[in-house]
């Protein structure tokens, strides 16, 4: 399945998700109503009452669910807030991008060359400081605020390769669509568990209690029933959750190795949990919660083959490396270990050709969220060939602002990078961009516009690095994703007329091109004067709505115009790249 493939399938089984935790809610509902009854008959006798007043039932009814949608609506708003909030409740710490400590430093590394390689906003980077044992997670609401966290055990533990294999396993996370599944799975599950909470704190009540003893039992009897009620909607909650996340596990095992070409990365990173006693167990309380989220089973569970929210080890490396010896490839670590590794990234990211400025054309929907070991190489050759002082600015939020700036200005040493490079730089600078407050970033986007607007006109390469930072450093609010190009023609048409007029005397064949893809009409390109900034931004707001299968159609829609003649030139890959970050479609800095 393509990037767009998986969005719908998480489309899918987040409706299904949502229909069953709706009979397990109902379930629990139903049972603590019928508890409620029980009770009042005990305590009136059945022989007084042979009828349970029918407001008693609706109350005990309408108060259970009201109390679990509470509950799961307050988690889940909490949760909105971003991976960011996730990280902070798992324990986790970012890591300052201008960090001197090496293994920190090779993490930024990696996830830098990673993000780059997929087209993704480089995500925040987070430690675990008090965990010892060998995990991670991915978190976020979408492709572009999403974070990658890591134990300290972890960065300890593990060589480049086999910490590059844990990353590339959470990017596959990040582009199929899993973190915002998780987000929601977390935010309805704590409903449930809230009821099991109540019922032990009943029972802790009644058993602490004086009074009657009839009356203490009673209580007591209660608290057990919702302890009970509670913790067998968990149950089958928790059977969804373990079935739902150990597919996902496979899949982005093996997607690791697709990013990678390294099936050893993560097969000897799975082979340190089994073999180093650390093992991937997490001491923090949300652990349990947080369970599916994580690169290894991160709390114990009774009856481990039902609750397992992952394979076991064993099958997990059969599958993504069925000829791996464990000694042998122990023997080798050491060698590695002993290497620089540094020296050997380099070595790899020497290998093959440069960037260029023309990029051969390919087809569209199947390069968005599209990784591999090719680009992951170029995205490193990238990051090294970057001059020492703009690699230093880039890691502090003033020295970000004076790069980003600086793309402004022809002397700049940042404007002096090839232009194919200057949206990475962009990628590069935004965590630290992103680490000023809501404030300070608004003030910085307002001087980028100034900057951009000073000689009273905004040329396509500025509207192309403004669109980026507003969308990346400015409040965006969520957008449903489920309507159809057949109701969004103009907007449509408004961008793919961008694209085929950048750089292009005669657009008509490019925009007939695109247009055939998506049932526009050729009298349907728009004239230069209706391509205003103001416009453009209003159709990418408009088309950020599309269903997942409809942005596919529009990116080959676009993929098409830009590549009508064979070749993708640099300015029509920013647009491309521009409108993959907007619409959450992300597009690789090397599209070849």
């Amino acid at each position: 399945m393509n990037f767009f493939e998986h969005q719908e399938a998480a489309r899918r089984n987040t409706r299904v998700l949502v229909l069953l935790y709706a009979l397990a809610v109902a379930a629990v509902v139903a049972a603590v109503t019928a508890v409620a009854a029980f009770a009042w008959l005990y305590t009136r006798g059945v022989q007084e009452a042979q009828t349970v007043p029918p407001e008693l039932l609706w109350g005990a009814a309408l108060g259970t669910l009201g109390v679990i949608l509470l509950v799961s609506l307050a988690q889940t708003l909490r949760l909105g807030a971003g991976g960011e909030k996730v990280a902070e409740m798992a324990g986790a710490r970012p890591v300052p991008p201008e960090t001197r400590d090496p293994l920190e430093r090779r993490l930024l590394n990696v996830v830098e060359e990673m993000a780059i390689a997929a087209g993704t906003r480089v995500p925040k980077a987070y430690v675990l400081p008090g965990e010892s044992a060998i995990n991670a997670f991915a978190a976020g609401t979408d492709v572009s605020n999403a974070v990658v966290a890591v134990t300290r055990g972890t960065l300890e533990s593990l060589t480049r390769d086999e910490l590059q294999g844990v990353i590339g396993h959470e990017f596959s996370h990040i582009l199929h669509g899993d973190m915002r599944l998780n987000l929601r799975l977390m935010g309805v599950l704590a409903g449930i568990v809230f009821i099991g909470a109540i019922g032990q704190f009943v029972m802790r009540g009644a058993g602490r209690s004086g009074g009657r003893r009839e009356g203490a039992a009673a209580v007591l009897a209660a608290g057990l029933a919702l302890f009970v009620i509670g913790y067998t909607g968990l149950f089958f909650a928790r059977l969804i959750k373990s079935a739902v996340a150990r597919q996902r596990e496979f899949l982005a095992d093996a997607s690791s190795v697709q990013y990678t070409r390294n099936p050893e990365g993560i097969a000897g990173a799975l082979d340190q949990i089994r073999a180093s006693g650390r093992g991937t167990r997490i001491g923090n309380r949300y652990a349990e919660d947080m369970s599916h989220m994580y690169f290894g089973e991160s709390v114990r569970q009774r009856l481990q083959g039902l609750f397992a929210t992952h394979p076991p080890i064993e099958e997990r490396i059969r599958r993504v490396h069925p000829s791996f010896e464990a000694p042998q490839y122990r023997s080798r670590r050491g060698a590695v270990l002993a290497a620089s590794e540094d020296d050997t990234r380099r070595r790899k990211a020497a290998e093959g050709l440069l960037a260029t400025a023309v990029i051969a054309a390919q087809a569209g929907a199947d390069l968005v969220g599209k990784l591999d070991a090719d680009k992951v190489a170029h995205a490193q050759r990238l990051i090294d060939g970057l001059p020492a002082s703009v690699r230093e600015a880039l890691e502090r939020p003033e020295g970000a602002r004076a790069a980003v700036l600086g793309l402004l200005d022809p002397a700049s040493a940042t404007a002096r990078q090839p232009r194919a490079e200057h949206l990475p730089l962009v990628d590069l600078a935004l965590p630290a961009l992103k680490l000023l407050d809501p404030a300070g970033r608004a003030e910085f986007v307002g001087q980028f516009e100034a900057a951009a607007r000073a000689d009273a006109r905004v040329s396509l390469r500025e509207y192309v690095l403004l669109t980026l930072l507003r969308d990346q450093l400015l409040p965006r609010a969520p957008a449903a994703t489920d309507a159809h190009l057949s109701s969004l023609r103009a907007q449509s048409a408004l961008f793919l007329s961008l694209i085929a007029r950048a750089g292009r005397a005669e657009p008509a064949p490019a925009f007939r091109a695109g247009a055939g893809r998506i049932g526009l009409a050729e009298g349907e390109l728009a004239g230069l004067e209706a391509l205003t900034p103001e416009a453009l931004d209003a159709a990418l707001e408009a088309l950020r709505t599309l269903a997942p299968l409809e942005k596919a159609r529009l990116v080959n829609a676009m993929f098409a115009a830009a590549g009508v003649d064979g070749a993708i030139q640099v300015a029509e890959a920013e647009l491309l790249r521009l409108a993959g970050a907007v619409l959450d479609c992300p597009l690789p800095a090397r599209l070849g």
